[in-house]
């Protein structure tokens, strides 16, 4: 099943399941079924009360969202693109994150927000924004890797009661495929998965740049290099014993992800390996990210802006022999 296909079937199974959830945005319901297609059908099977187009007004319906949280009903927000999340970040870091602390009533909703590059669409269309998100206390966030997370994390985020940001790749939509398990799938938000055992190094990472840190293990293990790799799968909560486990482990650290790599989850990773578990490292904690600019619309200025398998060898093969 492919990655996008594994999001539609968890949305159809908690629709199914439970009348409360219901979901909004742009172009969602009609024939048209959003902008990727993952909603495409859903009108026709739960009729437009529960399939609801919305106008060019983030702020708005996110707000309309919490609302109907606050009233009983399980939202499912689509934001087109992660970028357009800026409009409603006040309503998101304001209002829903705090608003359970404030008078402890729950927040409900799911906010999906298609991220990442890589499919040459600019900087309005491509940025990873999980660092606001993950620095506002109140929020949980989510990036799944495979498809098989993309299930079992959208359900997971749809039956909390906290907001959550479910943060997915599109890059990874159609062009990832794997094993997902039928019917009632959970992938309990807060754990992080080890996709691959290794000795020599770890590699830390989530969302797309999974694939790419597997493939750059693969390569290495033809050296004789076995790279571990620990897919985060929640960002917020971290899994801090999963990390900690992994660098007691191997004791050398590259950690990986698509967003810019300055002030991005990675260092706030670093920080915490530093301070927890600084007698178990062999080797200064490495970063890979994003460069420090606006992405590109550019094919090879993209590429080059961007982490990919190749980087990932190279610095894990630096790593390794250091």
């Amino acid at each position: 099943m492919t990655y996008l296909a594994a999001i539609r079937e968890a949305l159809q199974e908690e629709m199914r399941r439970d009348p409360n959830v219901l979901i909004l945005g742009e172009d969602v319901g009609g024939t048209f079924g959003g902008a990727f297609k993952v909603t495409q059908g859903f009108a026709e099977e739960f009729g437009d009360r529960r399939v609801m187009n919305m106008p060019l007004a983030e702020l708005a319906f996110v707000s309309a969202a919490t609302g109907m949280a606050l009233m009983g009903l399980r939202p499912v927000v689509e934001i087109q693109f992660a970028d357009f999340i800026t409009t409603a970040f006040d309503s998101i870091v304001q209002f829903a994150a705090t608003n359970y602390y404030r008078w402890q009533a729950p927040v409900p909703w799911v906010i999906r927000a298609p991220a990442d590059g890589g499919i040459r669409s600019g900087p309005f269309h491509s940025q990873n924004p999980e660092a606001w998100f993950v620095h506002t206390p109140g929020l949980k966030v989510v990036a799944p890797g495979t498809p098989a997370d993309a299930k079992g994390l959208l359900i997971a985020a749809i039956r909390d009661n906290n907001p959550v940001i479910y943060l997915e790749s599109k890059t990874l939509y159609r062009s990832l495929k794997g094993p997902v398990p039928a019917g009632e799938y959970v992938v309990p938000i807060g754990q992080a998965r080890l996709a691959r055992e290794g000795e020599h190094l770890s590699i830390i990472t989530y969302g797309t740049q999974l694939r790419e840190s597997l493939a750059a293990a693969e390569r290495l293990a033809q050296e004789g290099i076995e790279a571990e790799v620990l897919d985060l799968r929640t960002l917020k909560p971290l899994d801090r014993e999963a990390i900690l486990q992994t660098v007691r482990k191997t004791g050398k650290i590259l950690i990986v992800h698509s967003a810019n790599r300055l002030a991005g989850v990675g260092a706030e990773l670093a920080a915490q390996i530093a301070e927890d578990a600084f007698e178990w490292l062999d080797a200064p904690i490495r970063r890979l990210g994003g460069a420090d600019t606006p992405i590109p619309f550019s094919p090879p200025l993209e590429d080059a802006y961007r982490p990919d398998a190749e980087k990932i060898y190279r610095l894990a093969r630096e790593l390794a022999a250091y």
